[in-house]
């Protein structure tokens, strides 16, 4: 039996160690204790995780819904599984499901969360990519992934992901990573992106054929059309002129048309 105050046994490297979002939270709002991983994520420091409120943090339209759910926990009922959004501190959306378990007689939340961002743009990629053209019958998209988008087309949030495997996960983020680098221009050179990617233009040709079924291009406006999506969302009243240009559209009618047969009326036909 271990003896107390073993160090081999000292959860404070447990929380410290953790990969994943380890916090406790006080019934009032605010942080008490956290992980690197928290302050790491969200690129803000411990000072200042501290001396916002959570809901601060929290993306605009999520705030309602993580303020009743943590109304809930104060009322002593655990949350399972619940996804919201953060911002980063450049700005960058965040997605995390967490559980929490609330502690009643200290005033206290003890809430891991998971980061799925990843997830979230696949799914979002694969809306995407599916009203982009992708139809049942269209040739040269890849089987797997057709298949994919057609049996989760209607249940996408229920989807973590598997089609992809680890490697395939990290060089997709690594591409957008880099198309969003280079997101204010319209002619982003294929030449570019495989010098930044450290590859050939057919090595990349191949690379996002095989995980994908499309060409760079096309994902490329895949990507351009998620960070449109993202400035729409920032409440800032982007005006289209202004979002195509930020996004990196050639003209702002070009990406009008292309946003309205994506999404439908959602905005951008003003």
């Amino acid at each position: 039996m271990a003896k107390r105050g073993d160090d081999r046994y000292n959860l404070e490297f447990f929380f410290e160690l953790s990969p994943d979002l380890l916090c406790i939270a006080g019934f009032d709002g605010y942080f008490k204790k956290i992980n690197p991983a928290v302050s790491k994520t969200l690129g803000y420091t411990e000072e200042e995780l501290f001396s916002r409120p959570i809901n601060s943090f929290v993306h605009p339209d999520d705030q309602h819904a993580t303020e009743y759910r943590r109304n809930l926990i104060r009322k002593g009922t655990p949350l399972l599984n619940f996804e919201n959004r953060y911002l980063t501190k450049t700005g960058e959306i965040v997605w995390l499901t967490w559980t929490s378990m609330p502690v009643n007689s200290k005033k206290l939340v003890f809430a891991i969360a998971k980061n799925v961002t990843h997830r979230k743009r696949l799914e979002e990629y694969q809306r995407l990519l599916q009203f982009l053209g992708h139809a049942k019958n269209e040739e040269g998209v890849k089987p797997e992934l057709r298949t994919f988008i057609l049996d989760n087309q209607d249940n996408l949030e229920d989807v973590s992901g598997e089609a992809f495997s680890p490697g395939d996960q990290v060089w997709l983020s690594d591409f957008e990573r880099i198309v969003r680098k280079y997101a204010g221009k319209s002619r982003l050179s294929l030449p570019t992106l495989s010098s930044e990617l450290f590859m050939s233009e057919r090595q990349l040709h191949r690379r996002i054929n095989a995980i994908l079924g499309v060409t760079p291009n096309k994902f490329i406006r895949v990507i351009r059309m998620q960070i449109a999506r993202e400035l729409l969302a920032d409440g800032k009243n982007h005006t289209p002129a202004e979002i195509a240009k930020a996004a990196g559209f050639e003209t702002t009618a070009y990406f009008k048309k292309l946003f309205g047969q994506t999404y439908g009326s959602q905005r951008p036909e003003d």
